[in-house]
């Protein structure tokens, strides 16, 4: 049987985005929680939803279990099997990593939205929030962050 908690309201007030660069050393996983969570108190987000924007075509957004680095090692090999790079693919201009990248991508997906309760993402337990490189090579990656929801009065 479900249950519902108590229903918390908050006016959106404000609207507050920053870029967040972050670089990569290669295929894996690279967490940026604690740089989302900054954005968060630089802004003073109270309650409200952050929305996460990655600008690349080659590389996703991910939430994954941040307790055992095993699995974002067991999460690269899932994604090997699902796009090896030896696929017989057509697109092989930046290489032979690049199609594979670009499948894992659609994968993933390039976006995430997060609740905000109480200035904190409202994220379970063991979850973390990463950018996930999937050329072999390192990048540069641009994130997009979005706070829409109620601030803290200053």
């Amino acid at each position: 049987m479900s249950k519902l908690s108590a229903v918390h309201t908050a006016r959106v007030e404000t609207v507050a985005r920053a870029t967040l660069s972050v670089k990569t050393s290669g295929e894996g996983f690279f967490e940026i929680t604690r740089d989302v969570a900054r954005f968060l108190e630089q802004v003073k987000a109270r309650d409200g939803a952050v929305l996460i924007y990655l600008k690349h075509t080659s590389a996703s957004l991910v939430i994954q279990e941040n307790a055992d680095p095993d699995v974002q090692t067991d999460l690269v090999t899932a994604l090997k099997r699902a796009a090896p790079a030896d696929a017989g693919w057509v697109h092989d201009v930046e290489g032979p990593d690049d199609m594979p990248a670009h499948v894992k991508s659609m994968l993933n997906g390039v976006s995430l939205q997060i609740p905000v309760a109480g200035g904190e993402l409202a994220l379970g337990t063991w979850q973390g929030i990463y950018v996930a490189e999937h050329r072999a090579h390192a990048h540069q990656r641009e994130v997009v962050l979005q706070f829409i929801g109620a601030c803290a009065q200053a």
